[in-house]
């Protein structure tokens, strides 16, 4: 009998889970491919609940939203392969994504779960499969297709139902001790929330609005020495002829009695590329993120600097986790903008209660320039309290619960909670 999963966008990964358990393990080439598999089955279950204060409500086809809540049940299926044995090893990983609306209609918009009609209304599933062919020769991999990939200067976005891909072709290699590169280019974006397959588009925040380029070229190196507690990374990317960005990042952490110091550095820069199809760009960042650790607790303080007349650049609906600032609902990321965050995380293992941690944070922004004001300034507060079960039929089930606060000069003020459940089954 055919499971419902394989019935649905999850199809093609059902498929290499047979394929591979099909494939003889006495083949000589297949072994590898075979014997080095993992497939993973992820169940994602997320309510989302934003409302909005202040009467700063978004407009649905002309009618004040007030609210945006949907709750979706989400399959997960990655599988990937071995390398056949050989000079030159091959492989297949595959990505199924399937999720399923348990509630929520007009209001649904806005909360980025799932695709929305032009009539205002959720649908009731989506999905997509993601394919991406891979070849390794010594300690170099080549991989072509469509995957969820998160790289300094280009992050697949993961925080609603199903995660982000892009289609494309990247180049790896570790041959040196400490040193990896990156190379490739990718060409289509599927967003978290859409079944579809976009151009690589930059969402420039003024009258030009979304703009689409070319293909997205990026090259990128780190460099991990003094026992993998340094890094040092160096980033290059393009939109084609919409904007170019260089990024050079140092990390660092160190022991100091009992306590573990750490350091986030980073050094953005971006303008206009080729015909310069959203208009002349200037934009920088400077930041900083310094963590101190101690027994269960770990604290941090957090600056984030951007001058220019561009907000930070990112195609259109990445995550911006690149920022020591960016959290669930905000990433501060306005032209000349100023931030600063304060930040707590307690582990309650040292408690007795393994598996439940809480986050806290606070961020205040300022020195915003719009279009229409100068100065302007906001703040957020985000919490996560998080459990993971540690054994048990339901080991590794994780829940979490965020509530943030948001308020603004410019744009929406929100109150939000968002409860996400996720259960990974190993199949392979």
């Amino acid at each position: 009998m055919t499971p419902t999963f394989c019935r649905t966008p999850l199809f093609a990964a059902c498929s290499l889970v047979s394929a591979i358990a099909a494939l003889p393990v006495s083949s000589v080439h297949a072994a590898g491919f075979v014997e080095d598999a993992k497939v993973t089955l992820g169940l994602r279950n997320y309510y989302f609940n934003r409302n909005y204060l202040n009467s700063t409500d978004p407009r649905i086809q002309g009618e004040l939203q007030g609210q945006a809540e949907g709750w979706t049940q989400s399959f997960i299926l990655d599988a990937r392969s071995g390398y056949t044995q050989g000079t030159v090893g091959f492989g297949l990983d595959v990505l199924g994504l399937y999720s399923i609306k348990l509630d929520g209609n007009r209001g649904a918009a806005n909360t980025q779960l799932l695709p929305i009609h032009d009539d205002g209304q959720a649908a009731d599933d989506f999905g997509r499969t993601a394919v991406a062919a891979k070849a390794k020769l010594s300690k170099t991999e080549l991989k072509v297709g469509e995957w969820f990939a998160v790289l300094p200067i280009l992050r697949a976005d993961d925080g609603r139902s199903l995660p982000q891909t892009f289609q494309g072709a990247q180049l790896t290699s570790n041959e040196i001790d400490g040193l990896t590169l990156y190379g490739g280019q990718f060409w289509k974006n599927s967003q978290r929330h859409d079944a579809s397959r976009e151009e690589m588009a930059f969402n420039s925040g003024t009258p030009a609005g979304l703009v689409e380029g070319d293909d997205f070229n990026f090259a990128g190196g780190e460099y991990r020495f003094n026992g993998n507690n340094t890094m040092v990374g160096a980033w290059h990317a393009r939109l084609e002829n919409v904007y170019q960005q260089s990024y050079v990042q140092l990390t660092h952490s160190q022991q100091v009695g009992d306590w573990v110091l750490g350091a986030n550095l980073g050094y953005v820069t971006g303008k206009e590329e080729g015909s310069a199809k959203a208009g002349n760009l200037d934009n920088k960042v400077y930041q900083g993120a310094f963590t101190a650790k101690t027994g269960n607790n770990t604290f941090m303080v957090a600056y984030q600097k951007l001058s220019g007349d561009t907000k930070f650049m990112r195609i259109d609906g990445t995550s911006g986790g690149t920022l020591v600032n960016d959290g669930f609902t905000n990433s501060y990321d306005n032209p000349e903008e100023r931030s600063w965050q304060i930040r707590h995380d307690y582990n309650f293992a040292g408690l007795g209660i393994p598996g439940l941690t809480l986050m806290n944070r606070y961020v205040s922004g300022d020195n915003i320039k719009t279009a229409n004001r100068d100065n302007a300034e906001e703040w957020g507060r985000e919490s996560e309290l998080a459990y993971t079960i540690q054994e048990g039929s339901l080991k590794n089930l994780s829940i979490r619960w965020r509530n943030s606060d948001v308020r603004r000069d410019v744009g929406q003020d929100l109150h939000e909670n968002r409860l996400i459940i996720n259960y990974p089954l190993s199949i392979l």
